[in-house]
């Protein structure tokens, strides 16, 4: 595995991604290497942004018994993980927000409560060039939206309450230092 996950620190992590505008095997090479990262680090999300490169693209596996709602109702049963997301665009989404925790591989260890869209609607393509649309809510709902932050170069402390972002400075402080001694 060539590409290794980036941790706060990085500049990379504060770059907006660039469109992807040809579907090529280098992209789907892309793509499965960062399914092997997100798999290995045991993450449910993961952005290009996050392992050095500059393509819109992340992506998102849910395992079914996460992708409940309080009930334990299946949200998605008809979506198929693992998913891929090239170029997306939040076309809707709900009037409802909901706190809910978070946390980031580039981020270890670190979460807090971030408040995001309950439903949002999606477009975007798959690695062979496919367009598509989704409905999501839930864990699907809020990964899309973290991921997509990334995208833009926003990440989730960002959203995160002035209070609990002040708590966790030391530990970002470090955890930017011990990023930049292990580039050296």
């Amino acid at each position: 595995m060539s590409l290794k996950l980036k941790m706060y620190g990085e500049a990379i992590l504060r770059e907006r991604a660039l469109e992807v505008s040809e579907f090529t095997e280098a992209l789907a090479d892309l793509v499965k290497e960062m399914f092997d990262v997100m798999y290995a680090s045991h993450g449910i999300g993961l952005a290009a942004e996050q392992v050095g490169r500059t393509e819109r693209v992340f992506v998102i596996d849910i395992p079914p018994e996460s992708d409940v709602d309080a009930k334990g109702n299946r949200l998605h049963p008809e979506v198929n993980m693992p998913l891929v997301f090239i170029n997306p665009v939040i076309e809707a989404h709900s009037v409802e927000m909901e706190r809910g925790a978070e946390g980031c591989l580039s981020f270890p260890g670190m979460s807090g409560e971030i408040e995001r869209w309950s439903e949002v609607d999606v477009a975007f393509c798959d690695e062979t060039g496919v367009s598509h649309a989704l409905h999501a809510k839930g864990l699907l709902a809020r990964a899309i939206q973290h991921e997509l932050d990334h995208l833009n170069g926003v990440l989730f402390i960002d959203r995160m309450s002035p209070v609990k972002k002040a708590l966790l400075e030391g530990r970002l402080k470090r955890l930017a230092r011990d990023t930049k001694r292990n580039r050296l």
